[in-house]
């Protein structure tokens, strides 16, 4: 009932915002974080599974083979949520709201009981410049990298809220100060 999903795309700066939403004082549940757990207490299966428990060695196999991408998310995501709704569980008895940090929302569709969505939003060719800046790697690689997921102009569209980050750090401590005044309404 309080949580609020926290979503976009890779190089939009989703984490950006998560980071000015926790100076504000807000609870951020991050997937990422409880995906690295999971990496680490299930890694004698995962190398079982794909050969390998590194986490570049298996980013490498996930990117290049789609079986093998599906078979981790199969494995992991439902680990993955059953810690976000074991911990939102726990935040919803203080009756705050309190943000999801889920990269993947759209992407999983595992997360349809929380209605609430604010996407972070960066034009793809932003999107692709930052990222290829951001890992050192071509704009081939990034836009590799970028289509993997769905759309940024579809997410948008999904949207609740949509904090716009098409531009500098200052515009988005703007935008996040909007967001959290339309919450505060």
């Amino acid at each position: 009932m309080n949580a609020i999903i926290l979503t976009g795309s890779i190089a939009t700066g989703k984490s950006t915002v998560a980071s000015l939403l926790k100076l504000y004082g807000y609870t951020i549940i991050s997937a990422d974080e409880i995906a690295h757990k999971k990496l680490v207490e299930y890694s004698n299966k995962i190398k079982e599974m794909f050969g390998t428990n590194d986490r570049k060695e298996l980013g490498k196999i996930v990117f290049n083979d789609k079986s093998k991408r599906k078979e981790l998310e199969k494995f992991l995501h439902p680990k993955i949520k059953e810690e976000i709704l074991k911990e939102s569980n726990r935040l919803e008895d203080y009756g705050v709201p309190y943000f999801l940090d889920i990269p993947l929302y759209f992407e999983t569709g595992n997360y349809k009981e929380f209605k609430n969505i604010v996407v972070v939003y960066t034009p793809k060719e932003i999107q692709i410049q930052r990222l290829a800046n951001r890992n050192n790697i071509s704009l081939e690689e990034a836009q590799k990298l970028v289509n993997l997921q769905i759309d940024i102009e579809e997410k948008k569209q999904k949207a609740t809220y949509v904090i716009d980050n098409s531009q500098n750090l200052k515009h988005l401590q703007k935008e996040v100060d909007k967001f959290i005044n339309y919450l505060k309404k």
